[in-house]
């Protein structure tokens, strides 16, 4: 009788203690998810202060090697305040007529510990998209880096981080009329790449060419520190990519599959265009073609199986050399250090190369030209040109905000030519001397 009894106590009692452990976990939440997601995040949030800090610092010149770094840091230090603040509520908060948040989630409120998102925490989510926004204006530092001034550029992250990224993303993930079109954007094609790279490209135009541009060879200080940087970069967007699938599942492998691949194949791409034009493969174009390898697979990542990572990593090689190595030089722009060329240029090839290569057998009604919709690749254009006309309309403001309230937006040609370091912060990068 005591056995009769006990047993169905015991299997009651048990079945209460596992529904209250999963009330207290929050509706939903996976460990397995939410653990991945946590270290994504990490992975991420190393791309900026050491990944795109030693990739852009190597290239710079050696006099403004530690104003590059720190004109990096602070643009993430600056991201994760505002992000937290304000971005994440313009971003994604409740949809304002498909163009941005509203302020439900100013500095957070309403969002604790026990909130969930899909799988995961919500404050993990939080996290990991603060960390994008945090890449993303850094990357527009590239095309200002030897001739912006360290105050205009803080004003100018807030900002543009308020005014165009928020809106950006809120377009595509945050739903925008962008993800409202339909357009496939799977880790930010459009969001961080084509919009960092024209901004920085329409920054470049307003500060104008550097002192001495194209009459005096302006050397990289490390192109060893720029390589490491480019493996950083290559070991977090991992993170980047496959993160954004927001759980530990076959998409989120196969996105990590997908990105190896293209990155790898951009910088073979690279380097032999380079070798066939130029008549020898330097590391600087093997480390800055895995970097635009990465760029045009991210939109595509979570959509499209091994062939068309490979044709978008050999395309988006052979693009950024030719957006650096050529156009650059033809048209007369300074790109200081190529955000547009690689950022840009192979960030619009992968938003169109997504329309071209998305595959239901990834992703469920995903699908591109390929696998018989040819309509994608229209609205993947669609989104591009509204893209673009949006940052560049957007950033010429905030280039405007900024000059009126720091009286301008380059160094004097004093300091310009005594070099960033010395001048603005008073350090040196190395100190060789005794």
């Amino acid at each position: 009788m005591a056995k009769q009894i006990g047993r169905p106590l015991f299997a009651a009692i048990t079945a209460i203690l596992l529904l209250a452990g999963r009330a207290f976990a929050g509706d939903g939440l996976d460990s397995g998810d939410t653990a991945w997601m946590i270290v994504a995040t990490a992975m991420v949030m190393l791309m900026t202060p050491a990944g795109l800090a030693l990739f852009y610092g190597g290239m710079s010149r050696s006099k403004n090697l530690l104003n590059t770094f720190a004109m990096t840091f602070v643009a993430y230090c600056l991201g994760a305040v505002v992000w937290v603040m304000w971005g994440y509520t313009l971003a994604f908060g409740p949809d304002v007529a498909g163009v941005v948040g509203s302020f439900k989630y100013l500095f957070l409120s309403g969002i604790g510990p026990g909130d969930v998102s899909d799988t995961i925490p919500t404050l993990t989510f939080v996290m990991f998209q603060m960390t994008f926004a945090g890449i993303t204006v850094a990357i527009v530092l590239g095309s200002a880096v030897d001739r912006m001034k360290f105050s205009s550029w803080v004003v100018f992250t807030v900002l543009w981080l308020t005014l165009v990224y928020s809106p950006m993303c809120h377009w595509v993930w945050g739903g925008g009329w962008i993800e409202e079109m339909g357009a496939l954007d799977f880790a930010g094609g459009n969001v961080v790449h084509i919009n960092a790279g024209v901004a920085g490209l329409v920054l470049a135009l307003v500060l104008g060419k550097r002192t001495g541009y194209g009459e005096e060879a302006m050397i990289p200080s490390s192109v060893t520190l720029t390589a490491l940087g480019a493996a950083m970069l290559w070991f977090g967007w991992f993170g980047f990519n496959a993160g954004s699938q927001l759980a530990a599942d076959g998409i989120a492998a196969s996105a990590f599959m997908v990105t190896n691949t293209s990155a790898a194949v951009g910088g073979l791409s690279w380097m032999f265009a380079e070798w066939l034009i130029d008549r020898r493969p330097t590391l600087l174009g093997l480390a800055s073609g895995v970097v635009a390898g990465l760029v045009g697979i991210t939109p595509a990542a979570g959509f499209v199986e091994l062939p068309g990572a490979l044709v978008i990593g050999l395309v988006a090689g052979v693009l950024g050399y030719v957006g650096v190595a050529k156009l650059k030089h033809r048209l007369g722009y300074d790109d200081s250090l190529d955000a547009f060329g690689v950022h840009g240029i192979c960030g619009i090839w992968g938003a169109l190369a997504t329309g071209l290569f998305a595959s239901p057998a990834i992703t469920e009604g995903a699908v591109g030209l390929f696998y018989g919709n040819p309509l994608q690749v229209w609205i993947q254009f669609l989104s591009i040109v509204g893209t673009i006309v949006f940052v560049v309309i957007a950033t010429l403001l905030v280039i405007g905000i900024t000059s009126l309230l720091t009286g301008g937006l380059r160094v004097d040609p004093d300091t310009e030519i005594r070099g960033l370091d010395s001048a603005v912060h008073g350090e040196r990068a190395f100190e060789l001397g005794s």
